[in-house]
């Protein structure tokens, strides 16, 4: 139990902080997000964070930790980053892995 929960705050500390100074260099940057492709260290975050997920969700297709599907992991890597998505997509197996074995539901 206490593990979900931490599963639970490290997603939204993930959510919060890492997009929220994204967003705040995004607004006030003259440049915006244009320099992102200039930049190489930017660049190459970007391509590695990419292939971790693209790597981490041939994974869960091919050996799934729970009943959501590995495409919702994607869609939230895209939303939110990998410090979000791989907590959150963690905490929703558990989830249902909860619910479907009648210890409880969750809603």
């Amino acid at each position: 139990m206490k593990q979900r929960w931490i599963l639970l705050v490290v997603a939204l500390f993930g959510l919060v902080v890492p997009n929220n100074m994204f967003l705040y260099s995004s607004l006030h940057d003259p440049h915006g997000c244009g320099g992102v492709a200039h930049n190489l260290l930017a660049s190459s975050f970007m391509l590695d964070a990419f292939l971790a997920m693209g790597v981490l969700a041939y994974f869960f297709a091919a050996r799934p930790i729970g009943p959501v599907r590995w495409y919702w992991f994607v869609l939230l890597s895209l939303l939110g980053g990998m410090a979000f998505s791989v907590p959150l997509y963690w905490w929703m197996n558990l989830r249902r892995e909860t619910t479907a074995s009648g210890q409880g539901i969750i809603r």
